[in-house]
This record gives C-alpha cells, sequence and structure tokens, in this order.
C-alpha cells in the first residue's frame, strides 16, 4: 500500500553571472540589478498555489538550487524562509542548504545567510586547477575558491559541500589527485565528485573540447580518486556523493528514497503524492524568469503537472533508489510506489542471475558489476 513518504523544499535561483558551457540547468545571465524583492514575492505566490497539495505535512529539509543562489543575499533567503515558515510545518532540525560560487560571496553575506537560517553550503568549486577553470569557462581562480570556502568556515560554517568533476578537457589522473588532495585539505563535510558529461543542447555538446579522458583512463581517474576519498575518510553513499560520517546529505537522500518535494522557482520541478487516493504527481514551473514573474504577479498558473502511471513507477523509483550504494528495501519500493514487489519480481531475478544486482529477501542493491553499468540495470525497468 503507498504511504506519503517524507517532503522536502526544492527552491530554483535561475540567474548566474555566465553560463558554463557544459551547463544544461535552467539558468540564465543576471541582469545589473537582479529582481529579488520581486522574484521572492514570486516564490511564495509560487507555493501558495502548491500548498493545497501538502496541507499539514512536515517538511524536512530545504534545498537553494540554480543558477547561482549566492547571487541573492541573505536578507532575500532569509524573508523567502521567513514567508515560508509561515505557510509550512518546518521540521526543528531543518537541513537549508544554500548552492554557492567562489566569486559571488564575501565574508559578510556568509554571516548574513547564517542569520537567515541557512546551515549548509554547497560549493560549486569543480577543480583546484586555474588551467582546467578556465577550460570549463568557470569564473573563479583556485585562490578564489580556497579563501571563499575558508571565509565560510570562519563565519561559522561546519556542515559544507565541495563540488569537483574529473574527466576535464587536458586532465590527468595525477591532476584529478592533486583537485582531490585540495579539497581534503579543507576538510569538509561532504564531496560530490562526478565525471564530465556533455549534456545534450549545451555548446560542448555542440562542439566537444579536445583533451576529455574517455574509457578506461577516465575509469582509471575515477577508482583512483575513490579510493583517495575513502582513505580520507569519505564513504561514498551514493553514485558521486561522499561524507563524513553523519554528513550525508539529507535534502538529496529524500530524492534518492523517492520521497516528495515541492519545486518552486522558475524551471522548478516536483514530486507530490496524494493523500487521497495515492496519485502521484510530477510538477512543473514555468522555465523564463520574466514569464514566471509574470505569472505570478497576476496570480495565474505558474505551471503545471502530470499523473505518474503506475507502469512508469517502477523506473522512476529505480533511477533514484539504485543510485544508493546501500540499494533499498522491498518494503520501500511498495510504500513509495504503491505497487507489490511481484510488480517487478521477473526483473529482479534477471538482473540479479546476471549479476548485476545482489538480491536478498528483503532488500535490493546493485552488485559491484552492476554499478558499473548502472544505467544499464535502470534501464531494465522501462515500461
Amino acid at each position: 500500500m503507498l504511504s506519503l513518504p517524507p517532503l522536502a523544499l526544492y527552491v530554483h535561483i535561475p540567474w548566474c553571472v555566465r553560463k558554463c558551457p557544459y551547463c544544461d540547468f535552467n539558468s540564465h545571465r543576471a541582469p545589473e540589478a537582479l529582481p529579488q524583492r520581486e522574484y521572492v514575492a514570486a516564490l511564495l505566490a509560487d507555493l501558495e498555489q502548491d500548498l493545497p497539495l501538502v496541507w499539514g505535512r512536515t517538511v524536512t529539509s530545504v534545498f537553494f538550487g540554480g543558477g547561482t543562489p549566492s547571487l541573492f543575499s541573505g536578507e532575500a533567503i532569509g524573508e523567502f524562509l521567513q514567508g515560508a515558515a509561515a505557510r509550512l510545518r518546518f521540521r526543528p532540525d531543518l537541513e537549508v542548504t544554500l548552492e554557492t560560487n567562489p566569486g559571488t560571496v564575501e565574508h559578510d553575506r556568509f554571516d548574513a545567510y547564517a542569520r537567515a537560517g541557512v546551515n549548509r553550503l554547497s560549493f560549486g568549486i569543480q577543480s583546484f586547477d586555474d588551467g582546467c577553470l578556465a577550460r570549463l569557462g568557470r569564473i573563479h581562480d583556485a585562490a578564489q575558491a580556497e579563501r571563499a570556502v575558508k571565509l565560510a568556515q570562519d563565519a561559522g560554517f561546519s556542515n559544507i559541500n565541495l563540488d569537483l568533476m574529473y574527466a576535464l578537457p587536458g586532465q590527468t589522473t595525477a591532476m584529478a589527485l592533486a583537485d582531490l588532495e585540495r579539497a581534503i585539505a579543507l576538510d569538509p563535510a561532504h564531496l560530490s565528485h562526478y565525471q564530465l558529461t556533455l549534456e545534450p543542447g549545451t555548446p560542448f555538446a555542440r562542439q566537444p573540447p579536445a583533451g576529455i579522458p574517455e574509457g578506461d583512463d577516465a575509469w582509471d581517474m575515477q577508482e583512483a580518486c575513490q579510493a583517495r576519498l575513502a582513505e580520507a575518510g569519505y564513504a561514498q553513499y551514493e553514485v558521486s556523493a561522499y561524507a563524513r560520517e553523519g554528513r550525508q546529505c539529507a535534502h538529496n537522500l529524500n530524492y534518492w528514497r523517492f520521497g516528495d518535494y515541492l519545486g518552486i522557482g522558475a524551471g522548478a520541478h516536483g514530486k507530490i503524492t496524494l493523500p487521497a487516493d495515492g496519485t502521484i504527481l510530477r510538477r512543473w514551473k514555468l522555465k523564463h524568469p520574466k514569464t514566471y514573474m509574470d505569472a505570478a504577479a497576476a496570480d495565474a498558473r505558474i505551471g503545471g503537472d502530470e499523473h505518474l502511471a503506475a507502469e512508469r513507477r517502477p523506473f522512476d523509483y529505480m533511477l533514484n533508489a539504485l543510485r544508493l550504494r546501500e540499494g533499498f528495501p522491498l518494503a520501500d519500493f511498495e510504500a513509495r510506489t504503491g505497487l507489490a514487489r511481484a510488480t517487478i519480481a521477473p526483473k529482479l531475478a534477471d538482473l540479479s542471475e546476471r549479476g548485476l544486482l545482489d538480491v536478498a529477501e528483503e532488500w535490493v542493491r546493485p552488485s559491484e558489476l552492476g554499478w558499473r553499468f548502472l544505467n544499464d540495470v535502470m534501464a531494465a525497468f522501462l515500461p
């Protein structure tokens, strides 16, 4: 029987100083004067439209993503959080994450974020090699990255994630490991470490840069980096997420466990389970910031939704849950999808026989072989 999962809140800030050539997120070049007050008002109007779907439920985490949320002031972030807290029930130990990029924050702004209620920061570092950063189109250099993290720590932040990419243009395994050493030296609680991918529609996809490590070279780089992270005390708990004990990202864990989340902001997406009949809604919001704000100001509908059909639910569930090293209990599959485990039993048996899944009586997890071919394992559950 389907039951209501935990509920999180995602808030999208859609502006960047400059869009990176590998990025396919909904982000736009920031105007000279950001419409912070107008956008916060639009976010709260957006939230008002979604409230009837989640009456009485408790929010377990908030995540400001982008774009570059650190382009907004601490006062604007605080104004939104206060407005959201007046409309939603927040858990007392709420995790509040704000994505930030070096070069868009200073010490007084970190203090303001802390006062606003932010208690976790995620830095988009990507590399500590100035040549790699330039080839990626980043606006900061390595010195600015280290300075920004240290300023955040001086402001009292201890729950910090650093984003790093590997298999970058012109990068060797030694260079990737050097990036990790500089990240580890900053002692973050969490590291996101993922391979550069050429996303459709991006400048990098249209004209790939020279020297991107591929195949065995990229795999060797990944294995070497994973070994170094483990040695440094960062346990891999998801495909690209590594954390010190007790410092996993609560917000992202909710995604991977097929939890519910309100998605507000231009281009945001959400997933909501309705208590009346167990319907699962996939919700989306208007993508362009001006169109989004105009609709909010006019009290018009800001987005739309679609029902997640029963035959689609196994794939959507596996797309998230199989990313976790620990896998998932079959009872959770039943509770989050409303489907009996018998629905997926033949596919589980087939993948187990092929050595791609380890299937115990009550638990499923990718095998070491399945971990290497995870996209193929997930695709097996397509309707």
